[in-house]
């Protein structure tokens, strides 16, 4: 099955992703990991992005468009995938039109209110790295590292302001390919705002339609 993921930040694409890669035993292709990927392993591809976003401009369609070219030719990608955070524009989705058919394009809808709660609750503990959320997985003791008992920060990115910022960019930069897999009748629209279980069981359900 060929899927991609789209969605707000917030949405739970990445955790819908890792399980339902499992269900369906297909990779979940994600556009950041393979750049992390060519760059660790030094690749003429990897060299290219390391130099762009060294320069601090953006990767080139045609530099993403290659490393997904790339990545369908391993074995694990023969008989499906999951794309997370690719097309991201137009000239991409025509590019992997090219490459492959696709079965759907999952669109996880969630409303404002929804995502600057879910995003505006993370918390972290700078030393440690780990991760909390007020709501969803608390400290044991509030503001405070369950472990090291260091005062837990909010990351700048995770405050309403900058969250509403990025929600700006996705919505300007995803409603031409909503529209676009749309009118290509690949769209299905999925609510994602139930817990990430029920979200992946109504997908199941819906692509077996």
């Amino acid at each position: 099955m060929n899927l991609v993921f789209l969605g707000p930040p917030g949405a739970g694409k990445g955790t819908i992703a890792s399980e339902a890669k499992n269900h369906f035993d297909i990779p979940h292709i994600s556009t950041g990991d393979l750049f992390c990927s060519h760059i660790k392993g030094g690749t003429e591809l990897g060299k290219q992005v390391q130099a762009i976003l060294a320069s601090g401009d953006l990767v080139p369609d045609s530099v993403t468009i290659a490393m997904v070219e790339d990545r369908f030719k391993q074995d694990d990608a023969k008989k499906g995938f999951i794309l997370d955070g690719f097309p991201r524009t137009i000239a991409q989705a025509d590019a992997l039109s090219k490459m492959k058919n696709l079965d759907f394009v999952v669109n996880f809808v969630l409303d404002r209110d929804q995502i600057v709660a879910r995003l505006s609750g993370r918390r972290m503990c700078k030393s440690t790295g780990r991760t909390y959320h007020i709501l969803y997985n608390p400290p044991k003791v509030e503001g405070l590292d369950d472990e090291t008992g260091e005062p837990l920060i909010q990351r700048d990115d995770d405050k309403p302001e900058a969250i509403l910022n990025r929600l700006a960019v996705y919505e300007a930069q995803t409603a031409p390919l909503i529209e676009y897999y749309r009118e290509r009748k690949l769209l299905l629209d999925i609510d994602a705002a139930p817990s990430p279980a029920e979200v992946l069981a109504t997908l199941i359900e819906a692509l077996k339609k």
